[in-house]
């Protein structure tokens, strides 16, 4: 499931006519719901995208201390919104509870400001976006990569390949702990693509004081303590990152037996991040970035950084 840590600056839905987000200390910001006239809304951009690497992930090629590299990770020009829309249009899409499958989603989505260093850049919302766009613009805002983004989607709700109703309120796992029921507060596709990537962006910035860092830690295969956790060597920002998300690591049953089921200890989540990921944009390990983005993302007070990785605004 997702993150357990909701921050001051959560976006939700409090209203069913409304998209409002909240900020510690100001006000609520509100975008009106899609009139009819909006609702036939000029079709989303196409691309002749075809740099994804098809290929199946191999179980000795996992490696629990590096799930995602930070240069993947953090590349938050990896697609544009028109080569997001192609990517969701090429996958098999079985939807449930007659909702429409994420390629024909569309939603509209409140302006979100920019609060300071380091955190979420400004995202500007429109009426009836579509979820293709919705995703470029918060991996933009946020400096994720998209493909981040859409490989959550699938690993949390499956909501590329299977949408339901549920699926897009808990779209990616946010506020939705293992042991207790997701806050309603946080329900909305927008709401949990964005809150996602901003719970990324504060891992970063404050990567000490959480229950994953980098260096050697305890990580547990499962929510049951009976279970029992493994000391993994977390290599990166950007593993860390995923582990505090989904705090639990695969157990030897799940990277056995790697598309299906493993024992009754074993939890899948990150197993599926790296697996998915690997299937659908190939290898996502490379070098930990501090080899070259320095502290521009690791020490808060680096405000010559500020900006420094994810200023240009790719097309949306």
């Amino acid at each position: 499931m997702g993150a357990r840590s909701i921050g001051a600056r959560a976006v939700s839905v409090m209203l069913p006519s409304l998209v409002l987000l909240g900020m510690a200390g100001g006000s609520l910001l509100a975008a009106p719901a899609a009139s009819a006239a909006e609702s036939a809304a000029a079709p989303v951009a196409r691309s002749s995208y075809t740099g994804i690497e098809w290929r199946r992930a191999d179980a000795d090629d996992f490696d629990p201390g590096l799930l995602i590299g930070d240069e993947e990770f953090f590349d938050s020009d990896s697609l544009t919104s028109a080569e997001i829309q192609d990517f969701l249009e090429s996958r098999s899409c079985r939807p449930a509870d007659g909702v429409d499958c994420l390629a024909d989603y569309r939603e509209t989505t409140p302006d979100v400001p920019d609060v300071g260093f380091g955190h979420c850049k400004a995202y500007a919302g429109d009426a009836w976006e579509a979820a293709s766009v919705i995703i470029a613009g918060v991996a933009h805002a946020c400096g994720i990569n998209p493909e981040v983004l859409i490989v959550l989607l699938q690993k949390e709700q499956s909501l590329i390949t299977r949408p339901s109703a549920s699926g897009y309120e808990r779209a990616t796992g946010y506020a939705c702990p293992d042991t207790a029921d997701c806050d309603q507060e946080y329900f909305g596709f927008f709401n949990q693509v964005y809150n996602a990537a901003w719970q990324f962006r504060q891992y970063t910035l404050y990567p000490t004081d959480r229950q994953v860092e980098v260096g050697e830690d305890s990580i547990a295969f499962n929510p049951d303590a009976a279970c029992g956790s493994a000391l993994v060597d977390v290599q990166n920002q950007a593993t860390a990152n995923l582990y505090n998300y989904t705090p639990y690591q695969p157990d030897e049953a799940a990277i056995g037996n790697l598309y299906g089921d493993g024992g009754d200890c074993s939890a899948y989540g990150n197993r599926n991040f790296w697996r998915i990921y690997t299937d659908w944009f190939g290898d996502p390990t490379n070098d930990r970035y501090p080899a070259w983005l320095g502290p521009c993302f690791t020490d808060p007070l680096a405000r010559a950084c500020d900006g420094a990785y994810w200023e240009s605004s790719p097309a949306r």
